[in-house]
């Protein structure tokens, strides 16, 4: 390995000197920047031919020629305060220390479980702060062949106010319906129903607050749909939408309080011992 080194230093260097700090011989000088022989005992492993280790030392060596004379030009042309990295360094270097304690801090000492009824006592406590941006609903919709016999069957189950028998309805349209939507635990943006089933809605509170079974024939479609529940733009936001929010916005609070404890305690226990002054 030795020799294929010197071997390759000889064809990229017209002539070598030795360092007087003990790196070897030069392999590359770039002004008053040099590439030593130890700089590069690491790239040529065993198991490489001759042709390519030649190849990867002169890909390496012309590579860093190429960074120091973009180095070399990047210090002419730009001012001091803007090639000053000592002080951004360790900055970085504290802000980054700081935080891998602090996530340690939070992962052995916080307290991570949330109840319903914390959840539950902040969201009454602050509702005025959950406020819909979007109309929502809860729905039942079917998709048939516009055609379809089973219509009445359908109609039955979704245009009666007083009949959702859920069960049925499944059995019945993943047998005949051409797609359908069947989940009234979950409220959706009336504007993604839309989407789905053509309505020609002008006025969406007015639809809402008038409409509750709709049937649309599109051919070569048959739209059927039941509103179960809707909630206004601008009105509270549900609980169940809001929970993994609130649940986020306790844990922070939790995080937040953790840190002023520990930095306070800190503070504290340094003032006890004297270990810090103010002159």
């Amino acid at each position: 390995m030795r020799l294929l080194l010197i071997f390759v230093f000889a064809i990229f260097t017209a002539c070598t000197s030795v360092n007087e700090s003990g790196k070897g011989e030069v392999v590359a000088r770039v002004y008053g920047n040099y590439l030593y022989e130890s700089d590069l005992k690491d790239l040529v492993t065993t198991g490489i031919s001759k042709p390519d280790s030649i190849m990867l030392v002169k890909r390496f060596i012309d590579n860093w020629i190429r960074k120091q004379l973009l180095i070399r030009q990047a210090e002419k042309n730009l001012t001091a305060a803007q090639t000053e990295f000592r002080k951004k360094l360790e900055d970085y270097r504290i802000s980054l220390l700081i935080y891998t304690y602090e996530t340690e801090l939070i992962k052995e000492k916080l307290d991570t479980l949330v109840t319903d009824e914390e959840i539950l006592v902040y969201y009454e406590n602050n509702k005025q702060n959950f406020e819909l941006r979007h109309n929502l609903v809860k729905a039942i919709y079917v998709i048939l062949p516009v055609d379809s016999e089973m219509k009445p069957a359908f109609k039955v189950f979704l245009a009666n106010p007083d009949t959702l028998l859920l069960d049925s309805l499944d059995q019945l349209a993943s047998s005949h319906a051409l797609s359908y939507y069947n989940d009234t635990l979950n409220w959706i943006r009336f504007d993604d129903l839309i989407m789905q089933v053509p309505l020609e809605v002008l006025n969406q509170e007015a639809f809402l607050k008038s409409k509750q079974y709709v049937e649309i024939d599109d051919p070569p479609f048959s739209y059927l749909l039941r509103i179960e529940d809707y909630l206004l733009s601008e009105s509270n936001s549900p609980l169940e939408i809001e929970y993994e929010n609130i649940k986020n916005i306790l844990l922070n609070q939790r995080r937040q309080q953790l840190l002023r404890e520990t930095q306070n305690g800190l503070y504290e226990q340094a003032l006890r011992q004297k270990a810090f002054e103010i002159y």
